[in-house]
């Protein structure tokens, strides 16, 4: 990947940022996305190109994870994938080691807004940048609680309960370091907002969104069941995400086994992930069918509207793009009451259950199917169609979130650098 010269002088982005009344360059900048894994990131990532593409005279720089460097640009929007090597366990997903050649695209572009949406190595990737460029805003975003779902579940099934909170102590420490680094924090749901309290970090919240037209329940089509081979007469059963343990899908295929043979259910697991073949081969016999991963996204509506159900055990959501679409294609979910799920699935759209609790989960799919389930599907409907936004997301975010950072870093450049005391620097040399 060579960078041609980009026509941007130095001097003018510090006017764009403190103006006001040009166009800015955003930069999205995370390590959560795969072009075949699905996730909350990825969609937030194609809404915001719709978006400014479609709503607004910014340009957008986008910086992900890919099999090799590559740019791409088309008209206002700029695509950069900075090669890096597959996870390990998740093979759709890619993670960024290569710290030099990020800093090389934004020292290239300079752009006057960084946003950050994942916890490690890039967001210092980005202070680093700013203390090249100190006019540059950094915005953080908060789409994973990362101290939950990445630290305090893994160390403790690694060493135990103990441990798991030894590390997520240090993680939150770790996270107050970090997050004090940026001129604005946002979460996507309030219920991440305690965790960044402990971190001593203040946020607004951006909800999401979902596209009410293309995931809606006129998408649903009778022929999905006989083209997936499935004869049951019951509740088609559906999840979308990721087939790993922090999504907790294993016990979506426990909770299956347990429900009432006469319910005559059927069972939809669609993505990727590295439970994907032990969850098969303990689905072997049940009907059950992993599609993989669908990356079109009508595709996907058409999937979710001619089903029934929607269940995720997941119990650290931080927002639940796949419910929304779930309940705006009328579906009710059952689920768990834990993280953002609680916000999703207010009474009257759906039951929530303990978490891990696979029984619970049968038996909540049971009472549900037995009683008004289309009408807790119509209930989840009106209850996206009047909340949930993605150009209300956007006017948020550029409204509001990206002037407040560009106010901060507009009074950190005329601040100018903090300098010690001439004091304090003799008696630390003495």
């Amino acid at each position: 990947m060579k960078l041609r010269p980009y026509d941007r002088p130095g001097d003018e982005r510090v006017r764009f940022a403190m103006s006001g009344n040009e166009p800015l360059l955003i930069c999205d900048l995370t390590q959560s996305y795969s072009p075949h894994g699905g996730g909350g990131i990825g969609v937030y990532l194609a809404e915001k190109r719709r978006y400014v593409t479609e709503q607004c005279d910014h340009r957008l720089l986008q910086i992900v994870p890919g099999p090799e460097d590559r740019i791409v640009e088309d008209g206002r929007t700029i695509w950069c994938e900075i090669g890096a090597e597959p996870v390990r366990g998740s093979p759709n997903y890619r993670f960024i080691l290569r710290k030099d050649k990020v800093r090389e695209v934004l020292a290239h572009y300079r752009p006057d807004i960084v946003e950050s949406m994942c916890p490690w190595i890039l967001p210092w990737v980005a202070i680093r940048h700013r203390r090249a460029v100190p006019s540059t805003a950094l915005v953080a975003g908060y789409h994973t609680d990362f101290p939950e779902a990445h630290v305090y579940r893994v160390a403790s099934d690694l060493m135990g309960p103990m441990a798991g909170r030894f590390f997520r102590f240090l993680s939150c420490c770790y996270g107050e370091i970090t997050y004090r680094e940026f001129d604005k924090v946002y979460s996507v749901g309030s219920t991440s907002l305690p965790m960044l309290e402990r971190m001593k970090v203040s946020a607004d919240v951006l909800p999401l969104g979902v596209d009410t037209s293309l995931f809606h329940p006129d998408k649903a089509d009778p022929a999905f069941r006989r083209e997936l081979g499935l004869t049951q007469t019951g509740p088609l059963l559906v999840y979308s995400g990721r087939l790993d343990n922090e999504k907790a899908a294993d016990v979506l295929v426990d909770m299956f086994r347990l429900l009432p043979p006469e319910l005559d259910a059927a069972m939809l697991l669609i993505g990727h992930g590295k439970l994907a073949d032990d969850l098969k081969a303990r689905a072997a016999g049940l009907p059950a069918v992993f599609p993989g991963f669908i990356e079109d996204r009508a595709t996907l509506a058409r999937a979710l509207a001619s089903s029934d159900i929607y269940v995720s055990a997941m119990p650290t959501e931080t927002f639940g793009v796949s419910v929304i679409e779930a309940q705006a294609c009328g579906l009710p979910v059952v689920g768990v009451a834990g993280g953002e799920m609680i916000a999703r699935v207010p009474p009257g759209t759906g039951l929530l259950g303990p978490i891990g609790d696979a029984a619970a989960m049968a038996a909540n799919v049971a009472a549900l199917w037995r009683d008004d389930w289309e009408g807790a599907g119509r209930a989840g409907r009106l209850l996206v169609e009047s909340q949930y936004d993605w150009s209300a997301t956007f006017d948020r975010l550029f409204g509001s979130i990206y002037p407040a950072a560009l106010a901060k870093a507009r009074a950190r450049v005329m601040r100018g650098p903090v300098r010690m005391p001439m004091t304090r620097l003799l008696r630390g040399t003495a």
